[in-house]
């Protein structure tokens, strides 16, 4: 006995998408064809060729969340992150190109400390990740208000160029985006070592048992998730002219979301980076439609909760089993038997 879902199931496999990719693209198209007929300045070129840029942004930050929540964890110290990758890249450059590389390198050189610092503490000493990682977005935000001093400085012209630039109208951050999605999917996808990653993600416990070192590939998430989030931020730094030293606290909440939209359960297992892409993108374009409605800021922020609420939803309730249990129940308005 099959039930309600199980041709969606088929469907979905003879076409060779994720349940949460089938959903984001089809949501995607719905949004725009919303815009068109009660926001018109959301769709339009200019508003389009300026979200790209974000929703890059905000993709590149998904992809390195997902490959924590995939190991059953999550990582809070992503502001902390973008932040400090956004000072680093604006303050020691201090307009100078010929310092963007030493810049960029003191980046990554604090995102593998970081990454390291949260993979000891939650993959060797067992410490629970949201408590973890919140420490270390702590300290991450004392290095940001030490090095910066609460002060933006101006992007170098490199940088602005690279990162906030366009080739052959398309924006390069999405093209570098995209270029981080093809590499992240073909190691966790299209690799030995990848394949390991999601099966140590789904069962811990089997993965013990068979002799994979579930401890290493947990610890492991949280380093690639802070060269992510450190890629991220310094192409924030480049997109943004002047950016603040508190660039990243928007990306908190968006970077669980887009995980939950693209079908990535929270308890871990496998993961799905072009469907987390889809929803970056969605995302996006979803604070740009309710931008254009002319609703206040606060509603922003409720709507992305929304949005995650509902993520929850679709993927972790039984609907087939709720359906059944409504149906199963007697109607009350019925005469009661004597």
């Amino acid at each position: 006995m099959t039930d309600d879902s199980t041709p969606q199931r088929l469907t979905s496999a003879r076409l060779g998408v994720s349940k949460g990719l089938l959903t984001m693209a089809v949501s995607t198209v719905v949004l725009v064809i919303l815009g068109f007929a009660l926001a018109p300045s959301s769709v339009s070129q200019g508003a389009v060729l300026g979200m790209l840029p974000f929703a890059s942004v905000l993709a590149i930050v998904g992809l390195g969340q997902m490959l924590v929540v995939q190991q059953g964890g999550i990582d809070l110290s992503v502001p902390g992150a973008v932040s400090l990758a956004v000072v680093l890249s604006t303050h020691i450059p201090n307009q100078d190109d010929s310092m963007l590389v030493p810049a960029i390198l003191a980046v990554y050189a604090w995102a593998i400390g970081a990454g390291l610092l949260n993979g000891f503490m939650v993959g060797r000493l067992g410490l629970n990740p949201i408590i973890a990682t919140l420490g270390t977005n702590a300290l991450l935000f004392g290095a940001v208000l030490g090095i910066s001093g609460g002060i933006p400085r101006t992007t170098t012209r490199l940088l602005s160029s690279i990162a906030g630039g366009r080739t052959a109208g398309i924006p390069n951050a999405l093209l570098i985006a995209l270029v981080v999605l093809v590499l992240v999917t073909i190691l966790v996808k299209r690799t030995v070592a990848g394949r390991r990653f999601e099966a140590v993600g789904a069962s811990p416990a089997a993965a013990r048992a068979t002799g994979l070192r579930y401890r290493t590939h947990r610890g492991a998430a949280y380093v690639w998730a802070q060269l992510l989030f450190a890629t991220a931020g310094i192409m924030l730094a480049g997109i943004t002219n002047q950016p603040t030293a508190f660039q990243g606290n928007t990306y908190l909440l968006t970077s669980v979301a887009v995980v939950v939209l693209g079908g990535t359960s929270l308890l871990g297992g496998r993961g799905y980076p072009v469907a987390t892409f889809v929803a970056a993108l969605f995302l996006s374009q979803l604070d740009q439609f309710v931008l254009a409605l002319g609703v206040p800021f606060a509603v922003r922020t409720l709507v992305q909760a929304a949005a995650l609420a509902i993520g929850v939803a679709i993927y972790t309730v039984d609907w087939a089993a709720l359906r059944r249990r409504l149906a199963a129940r007697p109607d009350a308005s019925a005469p009661a038997a004597p």
